[in-house]
Parts: structure tokens; sequence; C-alpha cells
């Protein structure tokens, strides 16, 4: 692999790093992908009953 693939394998990841948001208030920090749910944290905690998960005390 030469220097050129290199850097186009990195340019893209990092493209792709920058089009992940949440579906929910679009924002890129605190975003929970597991199960491509694609949600950040805070509205994860706002809508999860709505999701099908169960909050337990």
């Amino acid at each position: 692999m030469n220097d050129t693939n290199y850097k186009k394998l990195s340019k893209t990841s990092k493209d792709l790093k920058r089009s992940r948001k949440c579906r929910f208030c679009e924002t890129q920090r605190g975003l929970i992908r597991k199960y491509n749910l694609y949600i950040c944290r805070r509205c994860f905690n706002d809508h999860a009953e709505e999701l099908g998960f169960k909050k337990y005390n």
C-alpha cells in the first residue's frame, strides 16, 4: 500500500465520522451506534421507552 492509498482511506474515514448524527437533535457527540440506533445519549434517555427499551428502578 503506497502513501496515496493510505491518505485516501484516512480522509474517507473522517468523512464518515462527520456524517454520523443523532436522529433527533443532529448532534455528533455522545452517539450510541449499537444496533444502528444512531441516537445521542441525551435523546436516548428521553426516547428509550418509545423505542421499546424498559427503564428499571
